[in-house]
């Protein structure tokens, strides 16, 4: 979160300068849409019980090459500034966390039948501060209609209780962002959109704290938005 951190505060130098000069845009936005998790898998290094010689194992969450899919919906709020009549640029930030549902599985004890042996392992995961430091494209001939890009940042906190020792530390995963969107100005300054986004964020691998020997994998996760924006123009 660091990067982003610093470009926050960049930014929020400039408008500070630039907030007595007209083109200050607030609001709030719902977004809702449906990810894509590539190829996750946990790690195993070196000799293992029931594995007859030495060599790294790999447990997908599915069979190789599936991905986990889910829903999302969040709320975020975004202060943009109007360079000129076409670029603008901004901050949008999800001030609330994105909690996956706890997945568990039993790992057997494979030198003995005695099933009270068996680790059970219990894994959540809490998506925290997910910023985007965005541009806006306005297009010349479409009035209200512009692009937007923008790089991303999340802190992803691992919360889990494993039966098998060890934990999984806290990390941070970042990517870029795409949308076409349609703004309409309303009485008063105020102004509607409507946008469809798409998302890419990079993956990760962490180590457990425990044992160096196992580690979990994410290749990266993408997803597809629609989004509705409330806000108001100074």
């Amino acid at each position: 979160m660091k990067k982003i951190t610093f470009l926050i505060l960049m930014v929020f130098g400039y408008f500070s300068n630039a907030i007595a000069l007209e083109g200050i845009n607030i609001g709030a936005s719902l977004t809702a849409g449906v990810f894509e998790v590539d190829g996750a898998k946990e790690e195993f290094k070196g000799q293992h019980a029931g594995v007859g010689s030495p060599g790294d194992v790999s447990k997908s969450t599915a069979t190789d090459g599936d991905e986990a899919e889910g829903a999302f919906a969040i709320g975020s709020v975004f202060i943009e500034y109007e360079i000129n009549e076409t670029v603008a640029l901004g901050i949008d930030y999800v001030p609330h966390s994105l909690d996956s549902e706890s997945t568990e599985n039993v790992q057997s004890d494979m030198t003995t039948s005695n099933s009270s042996s068996n680790k059970t392992n219990t894994v959540q995961v809490d998506f925290e501060n997910l910023a985007t430091l965005y541009a806006t494209l306005q297009f010349p001939d479409v009035d209200g209609l512009y692009a937007k890009v923008g790089y991303m940042q999340v802190d992803v906190a691992t919360n889990e209780n494993l039966g098998t020792g060890g934990a999984y530390p806290d990390t941070d995963l970042d990517g870029y962002t795409v949308g076409l969107g349609y703004n309409r100005d309303l009485d008063d300054g105020a102004f509607v959109r409507v946008e469809a986004s798409y998302m890419d964020l990079d993956g990760a691998t962490v180590t457990n704290s425990n044992d160096s020997t196992k580690s979990i994998t994410a290749d990266g996760i993408t997803g597809y938005g629609a989004r509705v924006s409330i806000g108001r123009s100074f």
